[in-house]
């Protein structure tokens, strides 16, 4: 099948079934996939105009619904960190938008600030993991320990492995909510952090999703997990629904900048290629957050870590490339 605007041409049940592999892996650590799909359209489909970026977040708009939903119906929203994180990358979106038509149609050299971003993100989840740093050692352990105490106690009722998992008493509550800091209490730990670092990193985030159409769900959720120590089961709704928030506005820019006529190169999306996309996405997503709760935290760690080093060193690569 030929797809006009993007001048693609591939069987249309393929990218669905792409979609629905790579959310369905992503979606538990609070990434959509767009920064797996991304690559994928530009290397294997040869779609390399900049309206390859918006096509992306038309990905995202369709995808990221299945796992949102599973997120708020089990109440697991960090409504609080969803709130600052949106109106973090909102405008770093738009500019990133701008940047990636006007100045970086081929932005290597911005691939490879990102790739270390992300690397040195990748070593302080995995200190995290290995547990190097005491305090948030104590931290997990806790929880960890709850997770293990619940997988026995259910399986002492029900043999199922898919009984085992997260308690439905463990859902988010926010304490504490104010211009300096947020405050909330998860399966009965509190977990906090400021307010202006988490936003000043939110508008940089948006500012490198709007240049790559990646929506910025693969870097918040690192950062929130690794810098800030929030467990991951509290980031993933957040991460996801401000990328869901931001693929929005994204895709009303490129649009706008598409009928202002700024360049010679494409810049609408494909809506189509995005659509089938989004479909198999948005099945996947859904299963990803399904299936988040019946993994251990560190097991859900582990598979960002390795989407995270995945990215990191796709870009570095890239940029001398």
């Amino acid at each position: 099948m030929h797809f006009s605007v993007s001048g693609v041409d591939i069987f249309p049940l393929i990218p669905p079934l792409i979609a629905i592999i790579v959310s369905s892996i992503t979606a538990s650590a609070g990434i959509s996939g767009a920064f797996l799909l991304l690559p994928f359209q530009v290397s294997v489909l040869h779609f390399n105009s900049p309206a390859v970026s918006p096509t992306n977040l038309i990905y995202n708009i369709i995808a990221i619904p299945g796992g949102l939903y599973r997120y708020i119906k089990e109440r697991r929203m960090a409504w609080a960190l969803t709130g600052i994180v949106s109106l973090g990358t909102l405008p770093g979106v738009f500019v990133g938008a701008w940047i990636r038509i006007k100045y970086l149609p081929n932005p290597k050299d911005f691939k490879l600030f990102v790739g270390i971003v992300l690397l040195y993100l990748g070593y302080r989840l995995l200190s995290d993991i290995l547990g190097w740093n005491k305090k948030t050692k104590e931290r997990n352990d806790i929880l960890n320990k709850k997770f293990a105490e619940q997988v026995v106690r259910v399986k002492e009722v029900n043999s199922s492995v898919l009984a085992s998992g997260l308690p439905s008493d463990a859902v988010v509550k926010t304490k504490c909510f104010s211009l300096s800091k947020v405050e909330y209490e998860f399966w009965g730990e509190t977990y906090s952090f400021h307010t202006v670092p988490v936003f000043i990193l939110a508008l940089g985030v948006g500012l490198i999703g709007g240049i790559y159409g990646i929506g910025g769900g693969s870097i918040i959720t690192p950062v929130c997990v690794s810098l800030f120590a929030l467990p991951i089961y509290t980031v993933a709704g957040a991460a996801l629904a401000s990328t869901f928030i931001t693929s929005i506005a994204g895709v009303i820019y490129y649009h706008i900048l598409a009928l202002a006529a700024i360049s010679n190169s494409a810049i609408a999306p494909d809506w189509f290629l995005g659509l089938l996309f989004g479909i198999g996405g948005l099945v996947g997503t859904y299963l990803g957050a399904y299936f988040q709760k019946f993994l251990p935290e560190a097991l859900v760690k582990i598979i960002l870590l390795v989407l995270i080093s995945i990215l990191s060193i796709t870009y570095i690569l890239e940029s001398f490339l």
